[in-house]
């Protein structure tokens, strides 16, 4: 109920910032790049941008940093800028999309939201601009483009790259009682009792906004048990279903952590920077999250804090059909153009794009300690011991699918709910019955 209210006085407030807030009209503009030619004739523009970089993490200060210098190198554009706290985010976002109000430009997210977006007939692709900068379009990492792709269309590129499913964990607290990162499930669930002894918390989580132990844990874990053939067959509904035992294992385990005391108290009241203060400062032996969570250690952690932490990958479950040298993830959010952005307000927003996701913007990424999907050299002293580790661990392992990147908004949201109420106590068969009910119905099957 909280969740609905909030989204429909959203609505409100959204549609009054938003009034004449799309540069509509106009035409398609001219080539990718010659926004330029606009700035020297010295014409007005007025272009909105909406972003979740807000937080105090080295990542976010960077994209700021870019947009500032953006309006001090064009004058001539009138930019609206309105930064929403990553939580709210989707939700604001989302709402506006249902009112066909989309700013200008805005963060998303590739796969699921994309394919919503452009079937909203929302969004315009951005392949002249890509086209119009070849060294820049072959600069990505294989199959980066995939989730912004439809038709042949790409819609964005990707600003980071996020796994989302990294075990972090600390290196005094282990070695204080002789333990090692677990390799199998049942030497994850004796260091959850070893610690348990000792009143440490096995494991901090930040489930408040609820999407956390769906992105971090449940999309590794489940492919752990599935396979992630499985599960894209399960997301379309062609062969699989997530009322299969499968499944239901896989929900059976994440409940085990938690009936065993995995987690510390209040575990769904405190959010994911919460989550990774907790682990920062000793008071948790691990943390499953994503490397997105390196950028916020590397402001707000001390060196030495970060230099004792370790990372590894989720472990393997018995008879599991995934491969457990893997970790759960996506190419991260890029930004999106609306459909009805044109003229001199889409060279404008080419050129912005550009800005926040070209070479130079790539490299000041890497170096806030966010991964990237682009060809960047990875300089060891612009960033912290940890996430070079993170780094290293990437080339070594396998990328599956994120829940809420396949599913649809729907199904993610009943996947969230539906684990903050498995974790409570809730059967794993009547959620895993709601799951594939949404995600059916989201399709269009009865």
């Amino acid at each position: 109920m909280k969740k609905i209210t909030t989204i429909a006085l959203t609505a409100v407030m959204t549609t009054a910032l938003l009034a004449g807030c799309g540069s509509s009209g106009g035409t398609d503009g001219k080539a990718a790049g010659d926004g330029g030619n606009n700035d020297k004739a010295g014409q007005k523009v007025k272009l909105s941008l909406w972003h979740n970089y807000t937080g105090d993490d080295l990542r976010a200060k960077n994209m700021r940093a870019i947009m500032e210098q953006f309006q001090k190198d064009h004058p001539n554009v009138d930019l609206d800028i309105q930064g929403i706290p990553p939580d709210g985010y989707k939700a604001r976002l989302k709402t506006v999309a249902a009112a066909n109000e989309m700013p200008d430009l805005f963060v998303m997210w590739p796969g699921a939201m994309t394919k919503e977006f452009v079937g909203g007939d929302l969004l315009q692709p951005i392949n002249g601009l890509l086209d119009s900068k070849p060294d820049w379009k072959n600069g990505f990492l294989p199959n980066s483009f995939d989730d912004f792709t439809i038709d042949g269309k790409t819609y964005s590129a990707p600003m980071g790259l996020s796994p989302t499913s990294i075990l972090y964990y600390n290196k005094s607290i282990f070695d204080k009682y002789g333990v090692k990162p677990p390799k199998t499930w049942d030497e994850l669930m004796s260091l959850v009792d070893t610690f348990k002894k000792n009143n440490i918390t096995p494991i901090a989580l930040g489930n408040k906004a609820a999407w956390l132990a769906q992105s971090s844990i449940l999309s590794s874990l489940a492919d752990r048990v599935t396979g992630s053939e499985w599960f894209l067959n399960a997301a379309n509904q062609k062969g699989a279903k997530f009322t299969d035992p499968e499944f239901i294992q896989a929900l059976t385990y994440l409940q085990q952590l938690g009936k065993a005391g995995a987690f510390q108290e209040g575990f769904n009241s405190i959010d994911n920077t919460q989550m990774e203060q907790m682990f920062a400062q000793g008071k948790a032996a691990m943390m499953i999250d994503g490397g997105w969570a390196l950028t916020n250690l590397a402001a707000s952690a001390s060196k030495e804090a970060l230099d004792n932490m370790g990372v590894t990958v989720l472990p393997s479950v018995p008879g599991g059909k995934g491969d457990p040298n893997s970790l759960s993830g996506v190419v991260g959010t890029g930004l999106g153009m609306s459909k009805k952005t044109g003229g001199a307000a889409k060279d404008a927003a080419y050129e912005l794009i550009y800005a926040l996701s070209g070479p130079a913007a790539q490299k000041a990424t890497l170096e806030s300690n966010q991964l990237v999907s682009y060809k960047v050299e990875l300089d060891k002293t612009k960033v912290s011991s940890l996430f070079a580790q993170v780094h290293e661990m990437l080339g070594k392992v396998k990328r599956t699918p994120v829940y809420d990147g396949v599913l649809s908004s729907a199904a993610s949201d009943v996947v969230n709910n539906g684990l903050q109420e498995l974790l409570m106590g809730g059967k794993p068969d009547d959620i895993a019955k709601k799951i594939q009910d949404a995600q059916a119905k989201s399709l269009g099957i009865k």
